[in-house]
C-alpha cells in the first residue's frame, strides 16, 4: 500500500470545520473524500505544491477511505496514469494530498455550499 496516513495542513483543516458546519456532515474523513473526488473530477492536475503539515489532524488511510480505501487509490494511480506522472508509492501519496488539498479548497470556496443536498448537487453538477 503506497498511503498510510494522510496529514493536513492548518487550512485545510479550517476548511474541513467549516463544512462540517455548513453541510451538517459529522466525520471529517467524508467531507476530505468529498474534497478528493472533487478535485479529480478537475481535468488538469493539481499544481505543484508544498503544502505543510502544520495541523494535529492527521487520519489514518483506513479511515480516510473506509470501505472505498483500494477504490480511491486506485482512483488516484489511474489519475497519476493519465497526468504521465508514474505510480510510484511516494509520488501517488504526494498527489493524494495535493488532489486532497485542492478540493477542500475548491468546496470551502463556495459560497453555495450550505447543506448536504448543496454537496450533491454540486457533485451532479461536476460529472455532467
Amino acid at each position: 500500500m503506497s498511503v498510510k496516513s494522510i496529514r493536513f495542513s492548518q487550512t485545510a483543516r479550517e476548511q474541513l470545520s467549516r463544512l462540517k458546519r455548513h453541510t451538517g456532515i459529522e466525520h471529517m474523513n467524508v467531507l476530505a473524500r468529498w474534497g478528493l473526488c472533487t478535485s479529480l473530477a478537475e481535468t488538469i492536475p493539481p499544481p505543484a505544491a508544498k503544502i505543510p503539515a502544520d495541523s494535529n489532524l492527521e487520519m489514518s488511510w483506513e479511515v480516510f477511505g473506509g470501505r472505498y480505501a483500494d477504490i480511491l487509490l486506485a482512483l488516484v494511480k489511474q489519475r497519476c496514469f493519465e497526468d504521465g506522472l508514474g505510480d510510484d508509492d511516494e509520488l501517488v501519496a504526494q498527489q493524494l494530498r495535493l488532489h486532497v488539498h485542492r478540493g477542500l479548497s475548491y468546496l470551502a470556496g463556495d459560497r453555495k455550499l450550505r447543506s448536504i443536498a448543496d454537496l450533491v448537487s454540486r457533485a451532479d453538477r461536476v460529472t455532467r
